[in-house]
């Protein structure tokens, strides 16, 4: 099943959820457009190289198109298409007034220069300008791009409309009109939304434990955000592997993980019976919370029955699949979805984007409080339908956004 698949099944248990007709649920699986273009840019040692690109929007009945840009040799009509959409969905569930966007190029940047990657990301706006801007389609860095290609993309843009436009793109840097707190709002948001489910069950964090799939910026923050608030962290993982132990000593691990070294090279912080496993082991790992902050499809069919954490916090975009999402309910386990989980980055790229328009500079309190209130918020919303109907929260999650946006739409 692929990624566009898994957003057409959420999508169809939600319509069921709320009755929706034929025609409201055809507009709720069809982008409003794909945009296709190749971009050909001249490379450093001569001659040239074309790359496929897309930009895809989903909706935008509550507001201009949002959502990143990847430079990644995975990105094709389908992923980009199935990214748009849950965007779309995202940011009605956070209730911020954007609709779905998704970019995408299909270049191993790896191979590339930075100034090649520059010129791709120039050409990437030269080929879809019309298309973007502050009030109709608002991009973002996704995998592969950064505040500094952003930068790029601002100016670019800029150079073609002739006139100041900060807010047609957001994570951009400072200097640009960025905004501070944009780094670290994924895994701030997440740990705020499961802030707000323990305290719903009042249970301490202290007395609990956690898995965590992913050193990069989300599980890293994560992690770290876990540890400092009390919570026993006993697997983190990473591409090379898994570190396990009754208590892993995060800030040892990351100073490893900034000297080049895997997470597994790390055993000295893991405390008691220290192992180094597979990756796929933190899956599977003794622990009260799981969270999945690195790729797609890490808890499937195959293993879900293994999956022993009683909360899956997903900050990673769709790393259950739908089969493993209903053997985990079964079973009683709550997953907060990453259409909830995950939304802290889109909003506070909303932040960013009011920032511009207003010309106003936000201070980082500010950023944080705001965020940590906009997500307690989506949280309460998403929980009280979820009790409400007697579904899953992600059921409750796409039933609520899928509400909010026909009825913008209406």
């Amino acid at each position: 099943m692929g990624a566009f698949q898994y957003f057409k099944h959420n999508t169809s248990k939600a319509a069921d959820l709320l009755g929706l007709s034929e025609g409201e649920r055809v507009t709720m699986l069809t982008p409003d457009r794909v945009l296709k273009a190749d971009l050909t840019i001249k490379l450093d040692e001569g001659g040239s190289a074309t790359f496929p690109a897309y930009r895809v929007q989903f909706n935008n009945a509550r507001g201009p198109y949002k959502g990143g840009i990847r430079f990644h040799t995975s990105a094709d009509e389908d992923e980009v298409s199935a990214l748009a959409a849950m965007m779309a969905i995202k940011c009605a569930v956070v209730d911020i007034p954007f609709g779905g966007g998704k970019g995408g190029v299909n270049v191993d940047t790896k191979k590339l220069s930075l100034n090649e990657i520059h010129e791709v990301a120039r050409a990437y706006v030269r080929a879809f300008a019309e298309n973007l801007g502050p009030d109709i389609d608002v991009p973002a860095p996704d995998m592969y791009t950064n505040p500094d290609i952003m930068g790029v993309m601002l100016d670019e843009y800029e150079k073609l409309t002739g006139q100041k436009a900060p807010a047609m793109i957001t994570g951009k840097p400072l200097d640009k009109g960025g905004i501070v707190g944009r780094d670290t709002a994924t895994a701030d948001g997440a740990i705020a939304v499961l802030v707000s489910l323990l305290n719903d069950r009042h249970v301490s964090i202290e007395k609990l434990s956690a898995a965590v799939q992913g050193a990069g910026n989300a599980g890293a923050r994560a992690a770290t955000l876990l540890s400092d608030m009390g919570m026993t962290i006993v697997a983190l993982s990473d591409s090379k592997g898994t570190l396990r132990g009754d208590a892993v000593d995060v800030a040892g691990v990351l100073a490893a993980k900034e000297q080049g070294r895997s997470v597994v090279d790390a055993l000295a912080c893991a405390g008691g019976n220290a192992e180094a496993l597979p990756p796929q082991a933190v899956i599977t790992t003794s622990a009260d919370v799981l969270v999945p902050a690195a790729l797609e499809d890490q808890i499937h069919a195959a293993n879900a029955a293994e999956v022993k954490a009683g909360i899956v916090l997903e900050i990673a975009n769709g790393p259950t699949t739908p089969e493993a999402d209903d053997l985990l309910a079964s079973r009683g386990v709550v997953v907060v979805p990453d259409v909830l989980a995950n939304a802290g980055g889109v909003t506070v790229s909303y932040f960013e984007w009011l920032q511009n328009r207003s010309g106003e500079t936000w201070t980082r309190d500010q950023v944080s409080d705001r965020l940590e209130e906009a997500m307690q918020n989506a949280y309460r919303d998403v929980a009280d339908f979820a009790l409400d109907r007697g579904v899953t929260l992600r059921e409750a999650a796409y039933a609520l956004a899928l509400s909010r946006i026909l009825d913008k739409g209406a």
